[in-house]
């Protein structure tokens, strides 16, 4: 935990650490992952020395207990010597002393048997706490290799996601554009239509126009053909004018008749 505290700059009371915590989450959550992996890799280095020390300890105690084994196993084979040589022994002043020496020896083995009994013991009880250190320690670094893994895998999903709303923005963009440049050829078809139809208005005032002129101008037939022009003109209300000679006499009369 103090690990923890360090790596995460020094957070004190306890609900200002979870605060903090669930803060930096929101804004670093890789971040606050790497700061708990190193918290797990500063345990388990620490780990790692106890279990190296339990190591120690126990080749030492392993090593005191072959070593005080391997003397009982010497004092009792001199021992069973001495038990022969007694038994074989004639002489009584010779077989007193061997058998002395026997007792006293045999004393010795009995005196180190609770010693060495003791001794396998701390190392039997050694190379446990080892095995149960190194146990430890194995799934402790098997939960820190998973713990990198998924965060490994997350960073790779974050990746993935990020390039995927990189894509999609792009193509947002993009729709957007062409639903912009839509509008404007939608537009421009509106303006081109407009132009059309002004076009065809101002075409059919143009032939009207047209059509209407030529109706008031006067045909050829109207202007070459005397008789045509002349009833034309009396039904306008439009005298004839004189043309022939009895036409200008009878023009005259009517004047200053």
């Amino acid at each position: 935990m103090l690990s923890f505290l360090k790596n995460l700059a020094g957070y004190k009371a306890d609900k200002a650490i979870e605060a903090g915590i669930g803060f930096y989450a929101k804004i670093d959550p890789e971040g606050l992952t790497e700061t708990e992996l190193r918290t797990m890799e500063e345990a388990l280095d620490k780990l790692g020395i106890e279990v190296a020390a339990a190591q120690q300890a126990y080749d030492k105690e392993r090593k005191e207990a072959d070593a005080i084994a391997a003397l009982l196993r010497q004092r009792m084979a001199a021992a069973e010597l001495l038990q022969s040589q007694a038994d074989a022994e004639a002489d009584p002043a010779r077989k007193a002393k061997l058998e002395q020496s026997l007792t006293n020896l045999l004393a010795m083995l009995e005196q180190m048997t609770p010693e060495v009994e003791r001794e396998e013991s701390e190392a039997r009880d050694a190379a446990e706490f080892v095995a149960s250190l190194q146990q430890s320690y194995k799934e402790m670094a098997e939960q820190l290799k998973g713990a990198r893994a998924q965060l490994e895998q997350a960073q790779r999903d974050m990746k993935k996601a990020e390039m995927a709303r990189t894509r999609a923005d792009r193509e947002a963009e993009s729709a957007r554009v062409a639903a912009g440049l839509t509008q404007r050829v939608s537009g421009l078809g509106v303006a081109l239509k407009a132009m059309r139809e002004q076009a065809d208005r101002d075409n059919a005032q143009a032939q009207s126009a047209q059509m209407k002129a030529k109706l008031l101008r006067p045909t050829k037939p109207e202007q070459d053909d005397p008789d045509i022009a002349a009833a034309l003109a009396a039904a306008s209300g439009t005298p004839r004018p004189a043309t022939g000679l009895s036409d200008r006499l009878a023009a005259l009369k009517a004047k200053h008749g």
